[in-house]
């Protein structure tokens, strides 16, 4: 008996461990985790031929994954769950015969799953510019859209989340500012004061130029902020840059990330997982994933 225990009891910690390593492989979708040089992610479930994957995040515990896809035009938000060992199939969380609903982020304690949407204010009606909406986690379900309000959302677009541990929300929007060109989008960052944002300003001429900056993640502790920019030092349509917090607050100048991640294509909706391992970002109409070590060889 006292054999069985003590065989039992040096087991034990082999099965536990082995337990951990299975549920470790298996967020992220069990896909194979890239190294230095950039692979599409779940080319077999997620990044597809016959459309256009935007925004994606996972929940911090890589257990959840929400992504846009564009089809024809019209983009709506998947949803797919670590359950019971296996991955659930992508199911659409978010979609219209009509609007569109794109660039999932989740808020710090993921209650909330903001997006962007052309649809109105009301429960009918045409085709508006892009707001930032949200949805609020109610049960094991989720709420009706609500739309961010006035002091985020203006009469022009706005793109893309991203939020700091603090709260402070980042986006980009082409409403007026010291350059009134339609096409020029600039980044704005919103701090939260109680239940609601302050007027959002932008992080700087360190960022923002007279070229188009949009699709902004900044890291949780506001160390860095990623970007999409459409600038003469480019590769292509559209590049991703990389700006580091200096200890006075302010940004360094934003640089370009390189050919290892830039092409002749488009670059754009950027994402670094919870724990800081993986970069994923949206490359010529897929989604592609690097080790996040890549950054620190920006600094």
């Amino acid at each position: 008996m006292k054999s069985i225990v003590v065989t039992f009891l040096l087991v034990l910690p082999c099965l536990i461990f082995g337990q951990n390593l299975q549920q470790e492989w298996l967020k992220y979708i069990g896909q194979s985790k890239p190294g230095l040089t950039p692979i599409k992610f779940a080319s077999d479930l997620v990044s597809l031929n016959n459309q256009y994957e935007f925004g994606s995040v996972f929940s911090s515990n890589g257990e959840e994954f929400y992504y846009a896809a564009d089809m024809a035009g019209k983009a709506e938000i998947r949803y797919m769950k670590l359950n019971k060992g296996q991955w659930t199939k992508p199911v659409v969380l978010l979609s219209d015969k009509v609007f569109s609903y794109n660039d999932p982020m989740l808020s710090p304690d993921e209650s909330k799953l903001f997006f962007i949407s052309d649809r109105p204010l009301g429960k009918s009606g045409e085709k508006k510019d892009y707001d930032i909406w949200y949805i609020e986690k109610k049960g094991s379900g989720w709420s009706d859209p609500v739309n961010a309000g006035p002091v985020i959302n203006s009469d022009k677009n706005e793109y893309y989340i991203s939020f700091s541990n603090k709260g402070t929300m980042y986006f980009s929007s082409n409403r007026k500012g010291k350059d009134e060109r339609a096409d020029n989008y600039n980044i704005y960052a919103a701090k939260v004061k109680g239940r609601e944002f302050t007027q959002p300003a932008s992080p700087g001429d360190s960022i923002n130029t007279q070229h188009y900056e949009a699709d902004v993640f900044v890291a949780s502790d506001e160390s860095y902020l990623i970007f999409s920019a459409s600038r003469p030092d480019g590769y292509g349509a559209g590049d991703l840059y990389i700006s580091f917090k200096k200890a006075d607050g302010t940004w360094t100048k934003a640089k370009n990330m390189g050919d290892t991640i830039n092409t002749p294509g488009h670059e754009l909706c950027p994402f670094v997982s919870k724990d800081g391992k993986y970069f994923f970002y949206t490359s010529c109409q897929d989604i592609y994933w690097v080790d996040a070590r890549i950054l620190d060889k920006l600094r």
